[in-house]
């Protein structure tokens, strides 16, 4: 076989299979779609929010929605150092009276920070306490640097 006809054969073998990976990306169904946790909508995000790869969007739609377990969680990316106080800080800076929240943008590029969330999120899945989710996060994340929790 010519050597030319030999790379085009190589190069469409390897077009077809990342293609054929990229399809079935396409098709596979995004974590939110399997769980029964408790997701805030996209719809009143920001923009820089509702862009963001799905991993990052997911960590602010349950940041927003379990406020009761992400403010007993820590973080270990070094954002103590800009005030906050909990993986929850990292998504929120305030909620107004109303409800409104403030969104924090730190943690669309902290991969720390979505990564605790979505370990709670995993962890949740699996039924196990926010005790034992602060657990898992302290072991896992210490080495990356300090507990933003007081």
């Amino acid at each position: 076989m010519p050597r030319n006809i030999r790379r085009f054969s190589l190069l469409f073998l390897v077009l077809m299979i990342v293609f054929s990976g990229l399809l079935t990306a396409c098709g596979a169904k995004s974590s939110v779609e399997d769980h029964d946790l408790a997701m805030a909508s996209l719809d009143d995000m920001p923009l820089d929010v509702n862009t963001a790869p799905v991993a990052v969007q997911q960590a602010y739609q349950f940041n927003v929605a379990n406020r009761d377990v992400m403010t007993q969680l820590p973080c270990y990316c070094g954002c103590g150092a800009m005030g906050h106080t909990s993986n929850y800080s990292c998504y929120v800076s305030a909620v107004d009276a109303d409800g409104k929240v403030k969104y924090d943008t730190h943690a669309l590029g902290c991969s720390i920070c979505v990564d605790i969330t979505q370990d709670a999120m995993r962890l949740l899945q699996q039924d196990k306490t926010v005790s034992e989710i602060k657990a898992y996060v302290d072991q896992t994340y210490a080495q990356y640097g300090p507990s933003n929790m007081p």
